[in-house]
């Protein structure tokens, strides 16, 4: 049967959408009222918000599990994936105890620590909380941000065994994940995202606009990534690479990981939970603006994602006459890590450019890893590591004005606020002081990270705990720590 014409339908459908666009309004209306005068409303909504956006970022986890499993032989997998799901385990208990009050300790408070949190005083008191002697913390909102805040810092524990993978002891393990979880990764949390932290925007806000206070990571491509891929560096240069991985005149030999399809399925996990970690750190949805910012950090992630994996297996086409999987796979995560400290901050022209560079950042660092002889099975630093310097720095150049101030700058007032206007800003668009802020903050983080995670490995090392004996190596950790390979290969039961 033939269609009526245009002006029929509107005319048979003008009623029923009439209705529809009249509850809409309604229904819009009831919630603005009912939200504008009830705050336990207000709190309830962003609470459960955090709580969705914390549990995409907690799959995360089983994408870094079949991404890590995919990625080393057959008689490891045992081994790894223990350690991921230790990893998730472990953080929540050492994120409770001290870890959250290490990182956002003395939060609000005008005089509070610029260095490090306090973990039984101010909005992480978590330490007292925890042991049941002030109850009045267990407030909705408060137990769903330490809950983001916990599979953030999983994540960053995560990265670092990827890079020790096929060798390190599981007694290594336990202690770095805890030293990583409860001290290395809060201490920086609490210098860029507490309003306390010396690099943070809103300690400027509160003070005065300076170099060291205007660092903007909005997600975590330093304070995460950077972070973990530092200390995943130092890991693998101490340990030293897997037996058989350099010949004799230093040319890699091939490992290749025993799981193509694990090594996707992990990448798809792992950019679905991108948008709980990116998009979810705006830490609420209530206040006005909060939804447009979080539809553009979506946006932005997307796009860098898409050109970073496009980029990575066609420049690698060039060299290597193949189209590696592999390549899409971290190339897809290069453009991720590099688009999370703007992906709220930037138009999207520019997440398209920071992920098509950050694709040819980890290219590079890949091959001078290589380079330089260290064996890091996953490319933890060259995806985390560089590409999240890259990000951090990106957004010094990139940053869009309207878009830099994520609320805080309503607080100045006077010089500051004409300052902060005139700067606070990417280096493309006439400012200058954010690109120093961006490249400061950076310096002191790679040093802290690298300079404890040194330390804390070659401690390892010198103990004779860090690495398993050469013939558990050669048989594989399955089989000689987890009773038994992983796979049976068609045996009988």
């Amino acid at each position: 049967a033939a269609c009526p014409p245009p002006s029929l339908l509107r005319l048979l459908l003008h009623p029923f959408l009439t209705s529809l666009a009249m509850s809409a309004a309604t229904f819009t209306s009831d919630m603005e009222t009912a939200i504008g005068v009830n705050s336990t409303a207000v709190g309830n909504l962003d609470a459960f918000y955090l709580l969705v956006v914390g549990v995409f970022v907690f799959f995360m986890q089983a994408g870094f599990a079949l991404l890590e499993a995919g990625s080393v032989r057959s008689k490891n997998t045992k081994n790894i994936l223990l350690k991921n799901l230790l990893d998730a385990c472990i953080g929540a208990i050492i994120w409770w105890v001290f870890g959250m009050g290490v990182a956002y300790g003395d939060s609000g408070a005008d005089t509070g620590n610029v260095f490090i949190g306090s973990a039984t005083t101010g909005a992480g008191a978590f330490l007292a909380a925890g042991w049941g002697s002030s109850a009045s913390q267990y407030n909705g909102y408060t137990m769903a941000l330490w809950f983001f805040q916990y599979v953030f810092a999983a994540a960053a524990a995560t990265i670092v065994s990827g890079a020790v993978a096929e060798r390190a002891q599981l007694t290594a393990y336990l202690i770095y994940t805890c030293v990583i979880t409860g001290f290395i990764y809060p201490i920086v949390v609490h210098w860029v995202w507490c309003d306390n932290g010396f690099l943070s925007g809103a300690f400027t806000a509160k003070r005065s606009l300076t170099v060291l206070g205007g660092c903007l990571d909005f997600a975590g491509s330093g304070v995460v990534h950077m972070t973990g891929g530092v200390a995943a560096l130092c890991a693998a240069a101490i340990i030293k690479p897997r037996i058989g991985r350099f010949d004799e005149n230093g040319k890699p030999n091939a490992m290749p990981g025993h799981s193509s399809p694990f090594v996707v399925l992990g990448t798809f996990i792992l950019w679905m939970g991108w948008y709980g970690f990116n998009p979810g750190s705006t830490l609420g949805i209530t206040p006005e603006g909060y939804g447009t910012i979080m539809a553009r950090a979506a946006m932005c992630t997307t796009l860098a994602a898409g050109a970073g994996g496009i980029t990575c297996v066609f420049f690698d086409r060039i060299f290597s006459h193949t189209y590696d999987v592999a390549m899409v796979c971290n190339g897809i995560l290069a453009g991720l890590v590099s688009i999370t400290a703007g992906c709220a901050a930037v138009l999207p022209w520019a997440a398209f450019l920071i992920g098509i560079i950050g694709a040819f950042i980890y290219y590079g660092s890949h091959h001078l890893i290589l380079k330089l002889k260290i064996d890091d099975p996953l490319d933890a630093f060259s995806v985390h590591g560089a590409c999240g310097f890259w990000g951090v720095f990106a957004v010094g150049l990139f940053a869009y004005p309207e878009y830099t101030s994520m609320g805080w700058m309503a607080e100045l007032t006077g010089a500051d606020l004409t300052l902060a206007q005139a700067q606070y800003k990417g280096l493309f668009y006439g400012g200058g002081m954010l690109l120093a802020a961006q490249f400061v903050a950076l310096i002191i983080e790679v040093a802290w990270v690298a300079g404890l995670a040194s330390i804390l490995f070659w401690s390892l090392r010198l103990g004779g705990i860090l690495r398993v004996s050469e013939e558990m190596e050669m048989a594989g950790m399955d089989i000689s720590k987890h009773g038994g390979a992983a796979y049976d290969h068609g045996k009988a039961q």
